[in-house]
Formats: structure tokens, sequence, C-alpha cells
């Protein structure tokens, strides 16, 4: 018998209560604390207290407005799914339902939940599509091994004789600079495409690829990009690779791609579930991606840094704080 997950459940072990009050209604943001945007401090005196005025002076996002309904206490029941319009059950697999959406689908998508989501109905299926962080460097980190090991055996007589060693360590740099440019054509092109509402292929295309992440962004089990699918890119990749570069270049390159696409995974899950330093640089990016899931959805691709968003004219500017944010 399949065991379906609760889609009400959260992400996070439960915490004391932390009420606040908002327009009349009363929430329990306990869970939310850690991964507000503006930080826990910025919400920490407003316990018991109304936020109302705050939260509007602040001008909150649509995003935002919509998430709270997460920890209403009384009036609406999470359970009715009032707040998905009842488009989708979340006692049930999310994969086979969102093809079904339609023009309702993109709204839908880019309004947050805190809830675990179950794509699946196959337990083989689901358990393949979770990824904990600490995966990604034991699959990831020998293939890169790997690629420089054999890089350097296809080039051995070369690197020995000091003539190859300046171009292998060219082609592996070369490598991580191709991966910058994937990550920023993968996350804006291929991750936030717009598919089109008479295609339910391409809706759960898109939902399996990064739709989901933006539905139940707290989720850590949907964070990171599962090996399999990956090792699948990753191959197409090569092949390219093949064909674009010499070959005593393509083991390098192709170990310089891996590198970079292991940092950028490790980062995304840092920039999630870490707590950075105010003036450090990956504070700077936590910032930056939370503005791209609760506000700019279309702009601040960039996950490791902002340089192909200023390239590329999507780039956005943080406004100066008053005070530091602590998460």
């Amino acid at each position: 018998m399949m065991a379906v997950s609760n889609g009400n459940a959260t992400t996070h072990a439960t915490e004391e209560k932390f009420i606040i009050k908002h327009e009349g209604e009363t929430y329990d943001i306990a869970r939310f604390l850690k991964f507000h945007p503006g930080g826990r401090n910025s919400v920490s005196p407003y316990k018991g207290l109304s936020i109302t005025k705050k939260f509007h002076d602040i001008n909150h996002s649509a995003a935002a407005t919509y998430l709270m309904r997460e920890y209403r206490l009384h009036g609406m029941s999470q359970n009715s799914a009032v707040e998905d319009l009842e488009l989708v059950d979340w006692s049930k697999p999310m994969l086979s339902q969102v093809g079904k959406l339609g023009p309702c689908y993109e709204e839908w998508v880019s309004s947050p939940v805190d809830r675990r989501l179950r794509l699946f109905y196959s337990d083989i299926a689901e358990n393949m599509s979770m990824t904990p962080w600490y995966l990604i460097p034991i699959v990831w980190i020998p293939v890169c091994i790997f690629f420089i090991y054999r890089g350097w055996l296809m080039n051995q007589q070369a690197i020995n004789d000091g003539v190859g060693l300046l171009w292998a360590v060219c082609s592996f740099l070369t490598g991580i600079i191709m991966w910058s440019i994937l990550e920023y054509s993968l996350h804006r092109w291929v991750f936030h495409m717009q598919p089109p509402a008479t295609s339910p292929f391409l809706i759960m295309f898109h939902f399996l690829m990064h739709g989901l992440h933006h539905k139940v962004p707290f989720d850590d089990r949907r964070l990171l990009f599962p090996p399999i699918p990956a090792a699948i890119i990753a191959a197409i990749l090569y092949s390219m690779y093949a064909i674009i570069f010499p070959s005593w270049m393509v083991s390098f390159t192709a170990g310089g791609t891996v590198l970079g696409y292991t940092v950028y995974d490790l980062l995304h899950y840092y920039l999630h579930y870490g707590s950075p330093k105010d003036g450090s640089y990956l504070y700077y990016m936590k910032r930056y991606h939370n503005q791209h899931h609760f506000t700019h959805h279309e702009s601040a691709f960039g996950i490791s840094s902002t340089f192909w968003d200023k390239i590329f004219g999507t780039e956005i500017v943080l406004r100066k704080l008053s005070r530091a944010l602590k998460w």
C-alpha cells in the first residue's frame, strides 16, 4: 500500500509558539521565523502584537501575503486547502495533478506554502526524488576527481614535461566558467520558462524541474537536484564537450564543470538554511535569493553570483537596511 505523506506537515520541528496578529486574525509563525527574508530579529519585537501596520509599510509581496495563510490559527482551516482554490489535493501525489491546472498553474506555483510535498505514487520513485545535502558531495566530488585523473592520464607526458600543466589548469577553469553560464541559463530559460497552459506535459516538466521548489521552498528534501537526472544531464553535457573541445581538454573541463555544480548546489542549500554573517558575501546572496523567491520571480537568477544578472540586465538592487538581519 502506498504511504502518502500529509500535505500539511511542516518541514521542520515544531517550535515554541510565536503568536502575532494581522488584520483581525491570529497566526503562529514559529515555523517561519528561521526562513523569514527579513530575519528573525525583524519580527521578534512583535510577538503577541499586531503586525498589520508594519506589514503594509514594508509593502509585502503577494507571495508573502499568500504564505501567511499557512500559519493562521483561526478561521480558515489549512485542511480545507481553500488557499489553493481547491485545485489540488495535498494528501495525494502532486505531479499527476499539476498538469490539469492549465491557465491556473503559473499563479498557483508562484504562491508558496509551508508544507511537505509528495511527487509520485511509487515509493521507489518518491525516495529517488528526494536528495539530502550530503549526497551531493558524496556523489559528485569523486566524479570530479575521476575526470581530473582521466585528464592527467591522457596528457601525462605533456604535464610531466611542464608543457601541459598550464593548459590543464586553464581547461579546468574553463569548466568552472561553463558551469557559471549554465547555472544562469538553466535557471532563467529552462527552470523559469512559462509552460503553455494547453500542455500538461510541459507543465509537469516545469514543476518537476523547478516549480516545486517555488511552491514548497521550505521542504529541504526538494531543494537539491537528485543525482540520477543530474547524471543524465551531465552525460549529455559531456557529449557536447567532446564535440566542442579538443580531446585533451574534455576531461579537465568536465571536472571543472562538476566542481562548479557541486559548489552551486551546496551554496543554494546554505542560502536557504544557513545563517551567514552580516557583511559577508553569503549574507548578500541570501538576501538576493530571498528576493527572487518572494518578490522578483523573473529576476535575480544568479545563485552563486550576480555576474550574469548584471550582464543580461536581470540584477535587482537590494535596499539598504538600518540593521543586520539574523536568521
